[in-house]
This record gives structure tokens, C-alpha cells and sequence, in this order.
């Protein structure tokens, strides 16, 4: 590999001649702008503001704009000029733990390779001294025209070299949180658990570009002329999440499923637990009849809504609840039925009576008035002069 900068380590007063090289490559596919109606290439060109003639490269310098946009000339000996200590060297000013740095200070990465045969042994000396302590070096270095902040490391048998942003490089991160007081039940946190167990982990080296590699592919149909585009087929994402305990229930389901895995047992518990949890199941409980109205009835046909069951309690229990209170109220209403029966019998055989009396009465009144006008209707006889 080409090196990119040549210097040395200073970790005291201990010099390690090394050679920096990019630890890194980037994949990503390139390209041209091209004019759309003929194809031809569009080139940038450096073109002078002031007399509008392009500039070759040898003549473009540095220079500073100011806020009323003057520039002040930089040229490259008036950089070499500065007091910068690090100009040719990786001075290590201390030893830390590695969580102590931040991983948004992370920034490029290099290999710090021995740079002779007698920086071997410092070189050897400096790399086991940090894999026995578990720490990682801090040190400043300068780069392309400026002064830098490291991190030095070891993989596998070689100093690795991280560049770190300045702590004041690092944004604060003010208004990124949700604004809303937001509670985290302990059901929900048990299945985020369950969802991370089921996905484990992941061979890094397994992992690709599958974008980069579908876009060669495009490269090699097109450059053939047997391309046929085909919209891409995106799964719906199923909208917004409304009940997040169903969702994780699902998300494990799906993750075991992948691998070929079985539900764990435990799930019916925890999907109980969850409020309005999709896979609940509903046992249908009958509803108690109010006294005195229709007891009997209501006891055998009115049910009451269904109630999600969370599997914990017995659904035999609550039926032979409900058998014995409809048991009860039956028995109440038959003897009410009884008394209200005897008392109906006795009121008819008094109506009874008292109607027999009367049409006896109304008899014996018609006969006498029978007799009284047959005896007046009856022809008086003459008697003869």
C-alpha cells in the first residue's frame, strides 16, 4: 500500500520511524456529468473572476476571503514558517481507556506501519505495551496544512491510527430528543429484549453494499443494450404504529420465523399483559339479571360483552359462578309464581260466590213478578141480569 505521509511516533523519548497509510477504501461508483442531448462529457473548468480566462493548476494558489469579502494571500511557505511541532511527528500525550472516547469523534482511519528495520523493535515495544494495558494512545498530528487530534490502537498485529474531531467540533444535542414525557412500561422493555435476543448478532464481514451492486449490474445490462427496467418492489411499512407492544409481539414472531425458529413459550403471558394486545383471546361471561323484572329470562339469553382474558385466571370457575346464580334466581322466581297463584284462586272463588247469590236473587224476584201479572191479565166473568 502507498503511504500518504512519512514522519514519526514520539512516545517519550522514544522515536518510531513509521509511514502513514489509509486503512480505508471507498466502493462507491462514480460519475460524469454528460450533456443529455448528444452525451457528451461536461468539464468543470477554473475560470478567473476578474478577466474571465481559465487558470492551469500551477497558478492556483491559497487565500483567505474576509467578512467584506477581500481575500488575504496564503502561500505555502508562510505555513511551513509556523512553530507546529506535529509538522512531521505523532506526539502521544497520554494513555486512556477506550470508552472514554466518544464514538462521534471518530473521523478517518490509518495504519501506522515500522518505517525500517530499526523501528521494528520501538515499533513491537509500543503495540504490546498498549495490548497489555488495554488503552489507547491520544496524540496530535498534522495533515494536509493542519494540526489534528488521534487515536492510536491495535488490530490484530498493527498500530491503527484513528483521526478525532476536536471536542468543539462535536455539536451539543439541544432539541433532538422528543419533547413529550414519554413512560416506558416494564412489559414493553421485556419484549425489546426478546425482539434484540431473537435478532442476535451478525458476521460484520457477511455484510455488503446490495445498492453498489445492483447498480453495476445496471452498468452491464445498459452497456450490453439488454436492459429492461422493472420498478423495484417495496413492502409496505403497514402506516403508523398504534399499539407498540403489538408491534414488538410481531417483530419477534417474524425475527424467530426467519430463522426458523419456534415461538418461546411465555408469549401468551406477555401478550395478556400488553393493553389491546391483537392476539388476545375473548371468553364470553353471561351478564346478571336485575331483580324483579323478568329474573328467569334474562338469567338464560342476555350475555354481557366479551372480556379479554389474560390466561391467568379459570374460565371453568367463572361458568360455574354464573350456573349457580342462575340456579338461585330461577328457584326465587318459580316460588314467586306459586304465591301469586294461590292468591289469584281465592279472589275468583269469592267473585264466584257473590255472583251465584246474586242470580239466585234475581230468580226468585222474576217469579214473583211472573205470578203477579198472569193474575191481573186473567178476564173477569159477567153475571147475567
Amino acid at each position: 500500500m502507498r503511504s500518504i505521509w512519512n514522519g514519526a511516533i514520539s512516545f517519550g523519548l522514544v522515536s518510531i520511524p513509521i509511514k502513514l497509510v489509509n486503512a480505508t477504501e471507498s466502493h462507491s461508483i462514480s460519475f460524469r456529468q454528460i450533456h443529455v442531448n448528444d452525451g457528451g462529457r461536461v468539464r468543470y473548468r477554473k475560470v478567473c473572476e476578474l478577466d474571465g480566462e481559465e487558470v492551469p493548476s500551477a497558478e492556483i494558489g491559497k487565500g483567505y476571503e474576509e467578512a467584506d469579502g477581500s481575500i488575504v494571500p496564503i502561500t505555502d511557505e508562510d505555513l511551513a514558517q509556523l512553530p507546529l511541532a506535529t509538522a512531521k511527528t505523532i506526539e502521544i500525550m497520554s494513555f486512556v481507556p477506550a470508552e472514554e472516547i466518544d464514538p462521534l469523534q471518530m473521523d478517518a482511519a490509518y495504519y501506522l506501519a515500522a518505517n525500517g528495520a530499526t523501528a521494528a523493535k520501538p515499533y513491537t515495544l509500543l503495540r504490546e505495551a498498549l495490548k497489555r494495558s488495554r488503552k489507547v494512545a491520544i496524540a496530535k498530528y498534522a495533515l494536509r496544512g493542519r494540526e489534528r487530534l488521534g487515536m492510536l490502537r491495535v488490530v490484530d498485529d498493527v498500530i491503527a491510527m484513528h483521526g478525532l474531531l476536536w471536542p468543539d467540533e462535536i455539536r451539543a444535542p439541544e432539541g433532538v430528543a422528543p419533547d413529550a414525557d414519554v413512560t416506558v412500561r416494564d412489559a414493553e422493555l421485556d419484549l425489546a429484549d426478546a425482539l434484540m435476543a431473537t435478532l442476535g448478532e451478525v458476521e460484520m464481514a457477511s455484510l455488503h453494499d446490495d445498492y453498489r451492486e445492483a447498480v453495476e449490474a445496471l452498468i452491464v445490462a445498459k452497456s450490453g443494450g439488454a436492459f429492461e427496467p422493472t420498478e423495484a418492489v417495496v413492502e409496505p411499512s403497514g402506516g403508523q404504529v398504534i399499539d407498540l407492544m403489538a408491534a414488538l409481539e410481531r417483530s419477534v414472531r417474524a425475527a424467530k420465523a426467519s430463522r426458523g425458529e419456534a415461538d418461546g413459550e411465555g408469549e401468551g403471558e406477555a401478550e395478556g399483559e400488553g393493553e389491546g394486545a391483537a392476539e388476545a383471546e375473548v371468553t364470553p361471561i353471561r351478564r346478571k339479571a336485575r331483580a324483579g323484572a323478568g329474573a328467569g329470562t334474562r338469567a338464560g339469553t342476555g350475555a354481557a360483552a366479551p372480556k379479554a382474558v389474560g390466561g391467568k385466571k379459570s374460565t371453568a370457575a367463572s361458568a360455574k359462578k354464573t350456573a349457580a346464580s342462575a340456579a338461585t334466581k330461577k328457584k326465587t322466581t318459580t316460588a314467586g309464581g306459586k304465591s301469586a297463584t294461590g292468591k289469584s284462586t281465592s279472589r275468583t272463588a269469592k267473585t264466584t260466590a257473590k255472583s251465584t247469590a246474586k242470580t239466585a236473587a234475581a230468580k226468585k224476584t222474576g217469579s214473583g213478578a211472573a205470578a203477579s201479572a198472569k193474575k191481573t191479565a186473567a178476564p173477569r166473568k159477567r153475571t147475567s141480569a
